[in-house]
């Protein structure tokens, strides 16, 4: 069984060695999952997955090896438990009056529940509808689908009807995570992380453990040494794109901002509107009354800093290469001279775009400035963003 399910995470592109199989098994031998398939779930995800990209693929191959069951020792009838659909068709559905409702008894407790499901999966031989013991359609059985029963098991429905199901057979109970899809603030964090350098500086305030211990090892007396607590050193400068188009991606972004002002201790943000120009902000709300200038942060900013722009780089191509293009104001220089300006004091940069990768090359200011930052555009997403920061490293 363990076998096949090493053997699916290899042919779906997870990459598990041996070793850590083994180290796996290990484990269960130990008794350390108390045959519990939570506690199963995440020793195997531990042990076998060594990046969140291939969780999605993981819980797939997962739920397919082990769906629907409560205890590993249950295992025994594993081959038995995929039901011919036409078992669990709708052809009718149980409707039952609140009286009628009461008169139906469970089965007492979750072992009893599952035993007795366990001896159905062996015993029955074909469809049944309307009844009150196999599993089935449309009765008061514990078992199957558009039925009525206080407490069973629902197998082969769409959606809840009754709220009373203790255990859903087929469904997927843990959450998708796939490299290429659009992603929220927990999993931005995860990826923006790759980015931290860590260094010491400022006071001593940390306890230097190992060398207290060696140096009242040599002293033979109680040396107390410290050091200057760790730090998060990255310096991050991150340009947002708002308004006009950017309207559709605000909660995309919001995420991206709160994980970043989580990650990393130092981080500068300034909002522009299309492309960059000679004023940015900080107040959306006061946007025009209180406009910084760009030569400001070009000369405020060292070149240590990691610059991030983020926008969907939809907008007419007279915007980065005219001067009185901008959308909003008379530009005297041209869009593409502020962000090669940009480009030149902070050479660590990217661009994320929120917009859907397969329709950048549809828009023909996007294909402009994935040229003018030499293909360090990268798409809103957890494979996008770990690339991102392999390019800011």
């Amino acid at each position: 069984m363990y076998t096949n399910f090493f053997l699916d995470l290899k042919k779906f592109g997870v990459p598990v060695s041996i070793q850590e199989f083994l180290t796996f098994l290990n484990c269960l031998q130990t008794n350390l999952t108390e045959f519990e398939i939570d506690k199963f779930y995440f020793l195997a995800k531990t042990s076998l997955v060594k990046h969140e990209k291939y969780f999605d693929t993981f819980d797939q191959i997962f739920s397919s090896n082990f769906n629907g069951l409560e205890k590993i020792e249950l295992e025994k009838f594993l081959d038995k438990m995929d039901l011919p659909s036409e078992w669990l068709e709708k052809l009718a559905e149980k409707l039952l009056t609140k009286e009628e409702m009461k008169q139906i008894k469970s089965l007492g407790n979750f072992e009893k529940l599952m035993e007795t499901l366990k001896k159905r999966l062996e015993e029955q031989k074909k469809r049944h509808q309307g009844g009150n013991k196999w599993i089935g359609t449309a009765g008061t059985s514990p078992f199957g689908a558009y039925g009525f029963n206080p407490e069973g098991v629902r197998i082969g429905q769409q959606g809840s009807r009754h709220q009373k199901a203790v255990k859903v057979w087929d469904k997927r109970v843990f959450k998708n995570l796939d490299e290429n899809t659009e992603i929220g603030s927990r999993s931005m964090k995860i990826a923006l992380k790759r980015l931290r350098i860590w260094a010491r500086h400022g006071l001593d305030e940390e306890l230097d453990l190992d060398n207290t211990i060696t140096s009242t090892a040599r002293s033979g007396f109680l040396n107390i040494k410290t050091r200057p607590e760790r730090e998060n050193a990255v310096k991050l400068l991150i340009f947002f794109d708002v308004g006009g188009s950017m309207d559709m991606y605000v909660s995309k972004v919001q995420e991206l901002f709160s994980a970043a002002r989580s990650a990393f201790k130092h981080v500068k943000y300034y909002y522009f509107h299309n492309c960059l120009y000679e004023g940015v902000w900080e107040n959306n709300y006061r946007r025009w009354e209180e406009q910084i200038p760009t030569y400001d942060l070009l000369h405020k900013y060292n070149k240590d800093y990691k610059c991030i722009f983020v926008g969907d780089a939809a907008m007419s191509p007279y915007e980065i290469e005219m001067v009185g293009g901008a959308n909003e104001h008379y530009n005297n220089e041209t869009g593409r001279t502020w962000l090669q300006r940009a480009r030149n004091q902070w050479p660590n940069n990217i661009w994320i775009n929120p917009a859907q990768e397969d329709y950048w090359k549809y828009t023909q200011s996007t294909v402009i400035l994935q040229d003018m930052f030499e293909n360090r555009m990268i798409p809103l997403t957890l494979n996008g963003l770990d690339e991102g920061m392999k390019l800011l490293n």
